[in-house]
């Protein structure tokens, strides 16, 4: 059974940046969209970014265009979501989730596995 685990959240200055991870377990990534989520306290789970199975497919939401970066590695089965410049309001538990092949926006079509998230925590 395919298990998605995310990694690399942690506590860091407003202006600095972290790589996040989604390794699968039991199952691939390479051939799936694959979403990266976020939610902060008190706020509904939002899009941050989809990458496609076809490649140069990126989506970024208005937020963190331009200082976030999506990619993956196939052959460690693995997305990364790299991002820069973080702002206090990027604080949140970072999720992310396989889908089919293409995305919606920066939401995996037809998602069908969560991981239990990294939490992030931008503050001076």
């Amino acid at each position: 059974q395919l298990q998605v685990v995310e990694s690399g959240g942690g506590l860091v200055q407003p202006g600095g940046s972290l790589r996040l991870s989604c390794v699968a377990s039991g199952g691939t990534l390479d051939s799936h969209a694959v979403g990266w989520f976020r939610q902060a306290p008190g706020k509904e789970r939002e899009g941050v970014s989809c990458i496609s199975s076809y490649a140069g497919y990126e989506y970024y939401a208005d937020p963190v265009k331009g200082r976030f970066t999506i990619s993956r590695d196939n052959a460690k089965n693995t997305v990364y979501l790299q991002m820069n410049s973080l702002k206090l309001e990027d604080t949140a538990v970072y999720y992310c989730a396989r889908g089919g092949p293409v995305c919606l926006n920066t939401t995996p079509y037809g998602m069908d596995n969560w991981g239990k998230g990294t939490l992030v925590t931008v503050s001076a």
